[in-house]
C-alpha cells in the first residue's frame, strides 16, 4: 500500500490557502460592502475531512449521504444545480470547545462514517457568509477548515444509530469520482486538492 506522509498537528502545515465566495448573492468576504457588518456576525467554526483509503483500482474516499440539508451547512448557490437526487458530502461539523480543527476532523469522520482515520495534512479553509433558516435568522460567519486523512480501521457506515438522524449513509467512492458525486462545489474543490496531493506525495 502507498504511503502518504504525515503532519504534525501541532504544526498546523496547510498544503493550500483558500478564502472562497460561496454566498447565494455573491460578494467577496474580503470585499465586503460594510465591514462593521461583517465584524458583528457571529462565528461558527467547522471542520471536517476527505478520508482516503487505497484500494485495488486506486484510491477511495469516504462520504456521507445527510438525511436532510443541515440548516446553513452550505449556501443554496454551492450546490449542484442537476437533477441528482442524493445528496453526497465530506464528513464534517462544529468544533467542540478545547477542541483543534484537526481534532475535529477525525472525531466527525469517526462519528459520522463509523471509520477512524489519521490527518495527513490540511487542505483548505472555506469561508462563507449565510443567513439561518431558525430560530434568531442571524446572519453567521462561517469557516469550515478540511483536512486530508488516511484510513487506519472500522468499517464504514458502522455508526452510532443517534447519529442517524443527521447521516442516512457512508460509503466508499473512487476518489477519481468526487467531481461528479459530491454535491457541493467547494466539497469537490477539496477532494481535488486531495487528489492532487496524493498524486505529488505518494510514495512507491
Amino acid at each position: 500500500m502507498p504511503a502518504v506522509p504525515h503532519f504534525d498537528i501541532r504544526k498546523g502545515v496547510t498544503c493550500a490557502s483558500y478564502l472562497a465566495n460561496l454566498q447565494a448573492k455573491p460578494y467577496s468576504v474580503t470585499n465586503h460592502p460594510d465591514p462593521d457588518r461583517l465584524e458583528r456576525m457571529i462565528r461558527e467554526i467547522s471542520a471536517g475531512g476527505v478520508v482516503v483509503r487505497h484500494a485495488e483500482n486506486g484510491w477511495e474516499m469516504a462520504v456521507i449521504e445527510p438525511q436532510k440539508a443541515a440548516p446553513g451547512a452550505v449556501p443554496a448557490a454551492n450546490k449542484r444545480k442537476s437533477s441528482q437526487k442524493m445528496v453526497l458530502a465530506l464528513p464534517k461539523g462544529l468544533v467542540d470547545p478545547g477542541e483543534k480543527p484537526a481534532e475535529t476532523a477525525v472525531r466527525e469522520v469517526r462519528e459520522e462514517t463509523g471509520v477512524t482515520a489519521q490527518i495527513v495534512t490540511k487542505l483548505k479553509d472555506i469561508k462563507y457568509a449565510y443567513v439561518r433558516s431558525w430560530g434568531d435568522q442571524q446572519r453567521v460567519f462561517k469557516i469550515v477548515s478540511f483536512y486530508l486523512l488516511q484510513y487506519e480501521s472500522g468499517k464504514i457506515d458502522d455508526i452510532d444509530p443517534a447519529m442517524r438522524i443527521e447521516v442516512q449513509r457512508a460509503m466508499w467512492i473512487p476518489l477519481t469520482e468526487a467531481a461528479t458525486k459530491l454535491s457541493y462545489r467547494g466539497e469537490r474543490e477539496v477532494a481535488a486538492l486531495a487528489e492532487s496531493y496524493l498524486n505529488s506525495h505518494v510514495e512507491a
